[in-house]
């Protein structure tokens, strides 16, 4: 079954290409042309994920990813953004705003339906992967409710975020290769260089507070999250 994807892209010819490959994937696509006509059919009805263009002529791209991800309704919702702007200052500022994933234009239709449905397939499969509640010290994961809490005060993770955290929870006390992790949160090929793991467990870190020197940082290798034991 396919899923409900909204694509916001100010060029119609682009538009089209992308509502037509996601149709042809069995997707439902909605378009919109601007950010507050996107901001406005998401609190209509929320899709189950965005494809969003970065340079829109009223609130850019940036800004709109901002407001899904400051609203609690919409703040674990998977945005994939689309844009010409593929420098590694533009991309890291992407994913610095909650963006899930950054295809840069010109693409390949292919690769992104690639993308989008990893993403969708990660998303449909952590409330069914391993135990549902995830405790470590005053670290708690509600996987299904995908919350997440530190001395019982509630944190608000993107979805990105929320699946960091996840992934090293579910190996908690095991460290994590970067490369292991780009592979199973992003999707992401092996053999891909990329810094944009040490940006999210970086933010991650800052939203954890009391929690946060529980990811520990192995130098040369990746990511460990520290138990009680260690």
């Amino acid at each position: 079954m396919g899923s409900r994807i909204l694509v916001v892209e100010d060029e119609s010819d682009l538009a089209e290409l992308v509502g037509f490959n996601l149709q042809q994937a069995g997707h439902t696509v909605l378009c919109a042309h601007d950010g507050a006509t996107a901001l406005a059919e998401i609190r209509r009805q929320r899709p189950d994920l965005v494809v969003l263009d970065v340079m829109l002529p009223d609130i850019s791209g940036l800004e709109v990813c901002r407001r899904l991800r400051r609203d609690e309704s919409t703040a674990r919702l998977p945005v994939v953004m689309l844009t010409a702007k593929g420098a590694e200052v533009d991309r890291v500022v992407g994913f610095e705003v909650g963006a899930d994933d950054y295809v840069t234009k010109p693409f390949s239709p292919r690769e992104l339906l690639l993308r989008i449905d990893a993403i969708l397939r990660r998303v449909g499969a952590a409330a069914d992967e391993g135990p549902q509640h995830i405790v470590v010290g005053d670290l708690v994961i509600d996987v299904p409710g995908h919350r997440v809490e530190v001395g019982g005060k509630e944190v608000n993770l993107t979805a990105l975020e929320f699946r960091l955290l996840l992934d090293l929870a579910r190996r908690r006390g095991r460290v994590q290769a970067r490369a292991d992790l780009l592979e199973r949160v992003w999707g992401y090929a092996p053999g891909i260089e990329t810094r944009t793991v040490d940006t999210h467990v970086k933010r991650l870190r800052e939203k954890l507070g009391p929690a946060a020197a529980r990811i520990e940082t192995v130098r040369g290798v990746g990511y460990r999250l520290r138990t009680d034991g260690d």
